[in-house]
């Protein structure tokens, strides 16, 4: 064991400074932890290996609280596993992020009024990889911030060379197996971008619009009064009738069983379209009849494909109206609508208006409304490989936690469509296909030559790229290495060393709101093209909100800047306050006054260590040093049960970690920390390091064990909080060179040291701990200033609580501040303040005399006006609880806290009236 400071760190001792400072801590610290090569994997090693891949943010992005959050899981679990002795690869990269980047980069020539057209495609894409190597890694900085431990060696890019390679491999062997086709289908269109989208980049927002209700004559039809017979429907986007090819009704509804089959004039056209039938149509919904426009609404597309319905697009890719819309053709999207209702009221075919308001889908990047639109595109189809990805979750060789998930997972891949995979724009991994003047498609893996059908040398490549999801969707066996470079063509290509060590990768961290969109992908990708599972698990946690629960977004003012918050409180704080939130899947509420707490969390870890440097100071290290063990019989009993407590936190955050409870881990560390290391033990070491009369062994002893605590402690907040543990621990009188590369502490590794803690010495400390509470309690309740010295009898129910009492006579005196303390009988309680401890079966009362100390009549009046606000919140509660609305209604978890709350009230009415009467 070394004892030697650390090279990496400041050589000012956290006794210097009263304050943590994280500004003069964690750049230092991370450069020394990089340079020293700490965050680097083996590609062979004896070690166990453990791997994650990052998901790759946008490379235009800048580090945000989604990202804060889902880093500071990942770094937590490598952190945990490089110190539990395994081979641990967290390997970072980032997504070339299709439109974002093209877009960025657009803005930048708009200022100097160009346009990527008046470039050409080669120096635009010149343009965009000059933009990147400025300003592409600024994120990985912003990581290194937060503190992530990333093998950065092998950080890769969405296109670099390999994943180029991997992506071509892949188009190609899916086209020659029929599974990447070229059709015409409805599409996600934004029109200013033009280009389609995925789902994920439509944002859906309620938006007030207007229901226009339209007729459609009947061809050869009358109603009962003679005139022509008309049928009313209603939708909030009429110029899109231009593009009808039929109206449906439900098969069974009787009002319109008899118009099946039928035709109806189509206003402002001179076409007729077919009356259909399809349970598709809600009979209860408005008339029962809708208008069906394939080509430009999902739901509508789908009845189209089933009754062979033609399809009439009527938008150009710029959101103008071609020329099927007729004398529309040419108009901006609103600008027709506008006409096209001037027109149907001139026709008296707009029967009313109304107020409505509905989901409109908006493109996350331009803004504008979302036109479902029919276009030819490059697809995957899907239902057939996803047979393989659905089976390896049925069967547990990939599990979701939390559990729930699984089946959203499962309803999604049994309901699974054709993936749109072709980008209209011109930074990304273009589509590797070439057309001869033939018109025959040559698909390969390297760029050809000639056609390979006709052998023609007049080759043109197609414009589109693919979605980045594609490139994404391999990006567990693409970053590490694959297909390398002795596959070609059909032909299986060797592992890389990389991937016969980490692949299948073990966890996998994401958000709900891509399970679909990449989770599900990188399964089916994994097996097809590795025949194994990309990951064994998915973790899946929710989204961070602010603290009143609304999203977080620039729009609305309430983002925050993960790297502002680091600057102000410092990375472990923000990490802490994270990980401490973190339960179930659920979203996480943050707040700002949260992270005040936990930085206090952090000086309270300085501020202890301060003390206990201190306390140390002729403090001899052993030559074992975190093997050496003092004699039991120099131990105190706060010695022997503060080394219990320390295997009882172990135990606690070893199984939270194994079960991904990190929160639980998290509090469980703070818990033991905050309270039994900083607020208790220190207490009781005190006298004992600082006292000239006490036994030299019992001093050294106590060091011993102040110092082998203080080393546990780091190591097991290590993950947690990087940075201060790692400073902290280069000033411990006992250590290894380095933290974050030292073992983690467990029952099991660290049995020897555990072993003279005591269940005894807890039972004793737990009895003497909860006496000092009441006693504060006491002082707290009746306002009695913690100067003023009390004298207080102590009255144990038997024999062995009283030896207890009587053995730590002396620190009860002196932490509760008591100048008289008598151990025996209660005696008269008039006029006095009674507090009853139970704990694990031992019972005492405390009782403190209070003439003299507080004026009764005064204390007599501020419990009853206590008794009276709680008698209060006791009847609402119970008012609250006896409602059957609210009972039927209200969460479950609301309902359990109002119980406990409600008992707890009255066990504190109960105290307060019995206060009152031995006061009275």
């Amino acid at each position: 064991m070394s004892s030697e400071s650390n090279p990496g760190t400041s050589e000012n001792a956290p006794e210097n400074s009263t304050r943590y400072n994280p500004t003069d801590v964690e750049s230092r610290i991370y450069k020394m932890w990089e340079a020293a090569g700490y965050f680097k994997a083996a590609e062979k090693s004896k070690k166990p290996p453990y791997s994650i891949i990052m998901p790759p943010p946008n490379v235009t992005g800048r580090l945000h609280m989604g990202h804060a959050l889902d880093h500071s899981i990942q770094d937590l679990l490598v952190r945990w596993k490089r110190m539990s002795g395994f081979n641990a690869l967290w390997l970072p990269g980032t997504d070339h992020a299709g439109i974002a980047t093209q877009m960025v980069v657009e803005r930048e020539l708009k200022k100097e009024n160009q346009t990527r057209h008046e470039l050409g495609r080669e120096k635009f894409v010149e343009k965009v990889w000059a933009w990147k190597h400025q300003y592409g890694n600024g994120i990985y900085e912003q990581m290194r911030r937060l503190g992530d431990s990333c093998d950065w060696d092998r950080a890769t890019f969405t296109l670099d060379e390999g994943v180029s390679q991997a992506v071509r491999k892949v188009f190609v062997d899916l086209y020659n197996r029929g599974l990447i086709y070229r059709g015409k289908r409805l599409v996600n269109w934004s029109w200013p971008l033009e280009t389609a989208i995925s789902d994920l980049e439509v944002e859906h927002r309620e938006t007030k619009g207007t229901l226009y209700h339209l007729a459609y004559e009947v061809v050869g039809a009358k109603a009962t009064d003679g005139q022509p017979l008309r049928l009313v429907l209603a939708t909030t986007r009429p110029e899109t009738l231009l593009g009808d090819t039929a109206v449906a009704v439900h098969p069974e509804d009787e009002r319109y069983k008899k118009l099946i089959g039928k035709r109806v004039k189509l206003p402002l056209t001179d076409r007729t379209i077919p009356i259909i039938a399809d349970t598709y149509v809600d009979k209860e919904f408005g008339t029962g009849v809708v208008k069906i426009t394939p080509a430009h609404d999902f739901n509508d597309y789908q009845v189209g494909v089933r009754h062979k319905l033609e399809m009439i697009n009527i938008l150009n890719k710029n959101g103008t109206m071609n020329e099927n819309a007729g004398r529309y053709q040419g108009l901006k999207i609103q600008e027709a609508r506008k006409q096209v209702i001037l027109s149907l009221k001139e026709g008296e075919f707009l029967v009313k208006e109304e107020p409505y308001q509905n989901s409109v889908g908006y493109c996350e990047r331009s803004g504008a409304v979302v036109e479902p639109m029919l276009s030819e595109q490059w697809f995957v189809r899907m239902s057939q490989m996803a047979t393989a990805a659905r089976h390896v979750v049925e069967n547990g060789s990939i599990t979701f936690e939390p559990e729930s998930w699984t089946k959203v997972y499962l309803h999604w891949m049994s309901i699974i469509e054709d993936w749109c995979i072709s980008r209209q724009i011109w930074w990304g991994h273009r589509v590797p296909v070439w057309t001869c003047e033939n018109g025959h498609f040559t698909v390969a893996e390297k760029d050809p030559s000639e056609c390979s059908t006709c052998h023609s040398h007049e080759l043109k490549q197609d414009t589109d790229v693919l979605d980045t999801w594609f490139s994404s969707a391999l990006w567990p066996f693409s970053t590490m290495g694959w297909p390398g470079g002795n596959g070609a063509g059909d032909q299986a290509s060797e592992p890389t060393e990389l991937e016969k060590t980490f692949y299948p990768t073990d966890v996998l961290v994401t958000g709900h709101d891509i399970i679909f969109f990449w989770v599900a992908r990188m399964i089916i990708m994994g097996m097809e093209f590795k025949k194994d599972v990309p990951f064994r698990k998915v973790f899946i946690h929710g989204l961070i909100r602010d603290a009143s629960g609304k999203k977080m977004s620039k729009s609305t003012g309430n983002a925050l800047d993960p790297v502002e918050l680091i600057e102000k409180y410092g990375a472990d704080a923000l990490r802490f306050t994270i990980l401490a939130q973190i339960s179930g899947g659920r979203d996480l509420k943050f707040s700002e006054s949260r992270l005040e707490g936990y930085r206090n969390f952090m000086n309270k870890i300085w501020n202890a260590t301060r003390f206990s440097l201190a306390a140390l100071e002729d403090f001899k290290v052993p030559m074992e040093g975190t093997k050496a063990i003092p004699p039991k019989s120099d131990l105190s009993v706060a010695d022997q049960w503060i080394v219990w407590e320390t295997q009882t936190v172990m135990k606690l955050v070893d199984d939270h970690l194994s079960h991904d409870r990190f929160s639980d881990a998290a509090n469980a560390l703070y818990q033991f920390v905050w309270n039994e290391f900083c607020d208790w033990y220190l207490e009781f070491a005190k006298p004992v390091v600082y006292s000239d009369s006490a036994p030299a062994g019992e001093r050294k002893a106590t060091q011993l064990v102040l110092a082998q605590t203080l080393n546990r402690i780091m190591r097991l907040l290590h993950p947690f909080t990087p940075f201060i543990t790692e400073e902290i621990y280069a000033k411990l009188p006992i250590k290894n060179q380095v933290c974050m590369i030292d073992t983690y502490p467990t029952v099991k590794n660290d049995k020897e040291w555990l072993s003279i803690g005591s269940s005894e010495a807890a039972f004793e400390m737990g009895v003497v701990k909860e006496v000092i509470t009441a006693i504060r309690n006491i002082r707290g309740e009746n306002q009695i200033k913690p100067g003023v010295q009390l004298n207080i009898r102590l009255a144990p129910m038997d024999d062995r609580v009283q030896k207890i009492l009587q053995a730590n006579k002396p620190a009860i005196s002196r932490i509760a501040r008591i100048d008289k303390c008598d151990i025996g009988e209660a005696g008269n309680l008039a006029k006095c303040a009674v507090a009853p401890v139970r704990f694990q079966g031992a019972a005492v009362d405390v009782i403190i005399p209070l003439e003299g100390v507080v004026d009764i009549g005064e204390e007599v009046k501020r419990i009853e006006k206590t008794v009276e606000r709680i008698q209060k919140d006791i009847s609402v509660l119970t008012g609250k609880l006896s409602n059957e609305a609210f009972m039927k209604n209200a969460p479950e978890d609301l309902v359990a806290a109002d119980r406990t709350l409600l008992a707890e009230h009255k066990a504190r009415l109960s105290r307060l009236q019995d206060s009152l009467t031995r006061l009275a």
